[in-house]
């Protein structure tokens, strides 16, 4: 008897996943599309009620059924909607709204297909054939070159470089994209990521990176404000930002945080811009080592940022960070002083280098 219940056992686990590079991905999706890797999702979610969805969907179609009157109007009610979540259903509609893509898609009707039948750059478009695969490779779009979705990024990708040619193709955009791809069509996840780049993460894909750097330091200047232990703690380890926010800013937090919390994230970032992505990092930062216990535990660099690109998963419940998000103690004009503060110090220090090749 015992060996027919093992026998069971294995029967079901291989008809359940199987082994690939030595991981164990499963044969059924998630309720996001996952097959396995640090984004699956195995646990039902425990969600709101089907009343408290419905009753939201409707209040969420009237609205963007008038976008246009609660957008200049009542835009607290936006922002309210959007910190408690925006229904599964309306979510791909209310992101192309929120961002602008359905005013930049009504406004160039025919640009994407244009952008395809394009040439597009020779080099652009093979940097993008080898990257493709690497996105989201455990979900069920992109795990396959059969799949529709990596034929649907490349096309997203290729639109892009043809939109933007200065800017051309940044590797960070591409799981941009796949994370758009997999909430709505090629056309809209297009049109979504011309506005992201362009508007919330403007100059984040130039080839310098500069902007990236000057908002580490801004993200810096904010923990100093509002968890000085954490800012010392790091500065005495010697972290410096890029060494653990790059990836969190470029990528929008899509490689980092569980699927229902990086929903919900980003329902608050299309919403209220980049300084959500600052607030989501300070939280992280402080959730980590915050507690005198988390900074003993982290005596040096490395352990560090292991932690930082680890953090438990209690912080990144999906309810605590919004909520938590929600109650950082920083106002609009603490972003502008330091976004001001960095500014200078980049002029200055640029200023310094140019008058010291000068003497040379």
């Amino acid at each position: 008897m015992a060996n027919s219940v093992n026998d069971d056992t294995v029967s079901e686990c291989s008809e359940a996943s199987t082994l690939v590079d030595g991981s164990v991905i499963s044969t059924v999706p998630d309720r996001h599309g996952f097959l396995g890797g640090s984004q699956y999702s195995p646990e039902p979610r425990q969600g709101p009620p089907p009343e408290t969805v419905l009753r939201r969907e409707r209040k969420w179609l009237k609205m963007l059924s008038t976008w246009n009157f609660y957008m200049e109007r009542n835009y607290r009610k936006v922002k309210e909607r959007c910190r408690k979540g925006i229904p599964m259903s309306i979510r791909p509609r209310a992101w192309l709204y929120l961002c602008g893509g359905q005013i930049l898609m009504e406004k160039h009707l025919g640009h994407y297909e244009d952008c395809l039948r394009a040439d597009g750059d020779v080099k652009c478009l093979d940097d993008i054939r080898k990257d493709i695969h690497r996105q989201f490779p455990t979900h069920e779009m992109f795990n396959s070159e059969d799949k529709p979705g990596q034929h649907e990024l490349f096309n997203v990708l290729k639109a892009y470089t043809v939109h933007n040619p200065d800017i051309g193709y940044c590797q960070a955009q591409a799981p941009v994209a796949a994370f758009l791809l997999m909430h709505m069509p090629s056309e809209q996840a297009f049109w979504c990521l011309v506005s992201i780049s362009d508007k919330y993460l403007q100059d984040y894909y130039s080839p310098d990176m500069e902007v990236v750097q000057r908002d580490g330091f801004i993200l810096q200047g904010l923990l100093k404000k509002v968890c000085p232990q954490v800012y010392r703690h790091l500065k005495k380890v010697s972290a410096e930002p890029m060494f653990y926010c790059t990836e969190w800013f470029l990528c929008a937090f899509t490689r980092t945080l569980p699927w229902d919390t990086l929903l919900r994230v980003w329902d608050v970032f299309l919403c209220e811009g980049v300084k959500v992505l600052f607030k989501t990092a300070l939280v992280i930062m402080i959730g980590c080592l915050g507690t005198a216990k988390s900074r003993k535990n982290c005596p040096g660099l490395c352990e560090t940022l292991a932690r930082l690109r680890n953090p438990p998963e209690e912080i990144l419940n999906e309810d605590n960070l919004i909520y938590n998000i929600s109650r950082l103690d920083l106002s609009e004009r603490d972003f502008q002083i330091e976004h001001q503060r960095q500014t200078r110090k980049i002029k200055l220090d640029k200023l310094a280098k140019a008058n010291g090749d000068e003497s040379r």
